[in-house]
């Protein structure tokens, strides 16, 4: 089998995505989000994304399908995100995978979500060099990895050991008076603002800190009481430039990470993913560093470094492609599945 047609879902968090892919092309991308339901809540509510799960589960299959213009039995495998995320929400997704599966008599793949966010970039940009070196920046993860090979070897070398990036984007927008989720609104107001306004901290950045590690706690603090400091006083809170000196902290411990990571390990090339991968000040800054370093940077478009099923479909597909034995009948949802099992 060159090409495999495999199915995948992807319910980690507030999204029911199911996509279709052949090979390294994308055959469909459906997605449905219960975004609006969380929204009065600052948050996502784990109870109600599951429940939005399994009523947008079948209809989104159904789209899928009818959008890469195949029949179910088409399918040659099956994948699903089987952590890390929302236990609950993980549950319905790998319950779904498991039917189809066992309905189409097909294999099962149950793959890590953050290695999903890597294969989706062979989509646009073909195979992933290896090895790379990927950074993942979303609301539940800020990683580091280093990638010798896809489908059997993802090994960390990072991570946020707080707030990871967007979860910082969607405290600092609250205190800014932004809609949830954050990245967005901040991404839209700085761009009438002065990243260098405000010095706002750089965490572990230090000589002695984890030169890989992540922290943005602080960074959300230092906006926070900024930002009441300036209405104690009575003064009016200049929006777009505490947007814009925010996303800039955040961009340049990013990049400067990344970049510091490649040059480490003797690596060229850099892939960006997760949903704070759709950010335009660290897009630019990272393509700016990357160049300046000689490093090969390969960002998905902003539709697909969000979560969605064609990501968990590009990861299955690499997985049959390599021959790795599919996932027990048991399979189960592990909501801390550590980044190097790429797949169970």
């Amino acid at each position: 089998m060159s090409e495999p047609l495999v199915l995948g879902f992807e319910t980690s968090c507030d999204e029911t995505g199911v996509g279709i892919v052949r090979g390294h092309t994308l055959l469909a991308d459906a997605l449905a989000t219960s975004m609006a339901e969380h929204e009065r809540f600052g948050g996502v509510v784990p109870e109600i994304a599951s429940r939005a799960h399994l009523e947008a589960m079948v209809p989104t299959v159904h789209r899928a399908l009818a959008d890469a213009g195949i029949a179910a039995s088409d399918i040659d495998a099956v994948a699903v995100t089987s952590g890390p995320g929302l236990t609950g929400a993980l549950l319905v997704g790998v319950a779904a995978a498991k039917a189809y599966a066992l309905a189409l008599d097909k294999p099962l793949y149950g793959v890590n979500h953050l290695a999903a966010h890597v294969a989706v970039d062979e989509l646009q940009h073909g195979p992933l060099a290896e090895p790379s070196i990927a950074m993942l920046v979303s609301g539940g993860h800020s990683s580091l990895l280093l990638v010798p090979d896809l489908a059997q070897d993802v090994q960390p070398l990072g991570r946020t050991i707080d707030d990871a990036a967007g979860e910082a984007f969607d405290k600092v927008a609250r205190v800014l008076g932004m809609p949830f989720p954050g990245g967005p609104p901040i991404d839209k107001a700085a761009r009438d603002g002065d990243p260098s306004a405000i010095a706002f901290p750089r965490g572990l950045t230090g000589p002695r800190d984890a030169p890989y590690d992540f922290s943005f706690s602080g960074l959300k603090t230092a906006v926070a009481r900024w930002v009441e400091a300036r209405e104690r006083a009575g003064e009016p809170v200049p929006l777009a430039d505490v947007a814009a000196s925010f996303q800039e902290a955040v961009a340049d411990v990013l990049t400067a990470k990344a970049v510091r990571a490649c040059r480490d390990h003797g690596v060229d090339h850099l892939v960006l993913g997760g949903g704070v991968a759709a950010n335009s000040r660290l897009r630019a800054l990272a393509e700016e560093r990357c160049e300046k370093a000689g490093i090969v940077l390969r960002v998905p478009s902003p539709k697909l470094c969000t979560d969605n099923g064609a990501m968990v479909a590009a990861l299955g597909s690499r997985l049959v492609a390599a021959g790795v034995a599919p996932s027990a009948p048991d399979l189960g949802a592990d909501s801390a599945l550590p980044v190097d099992v790429v797949s169970r």
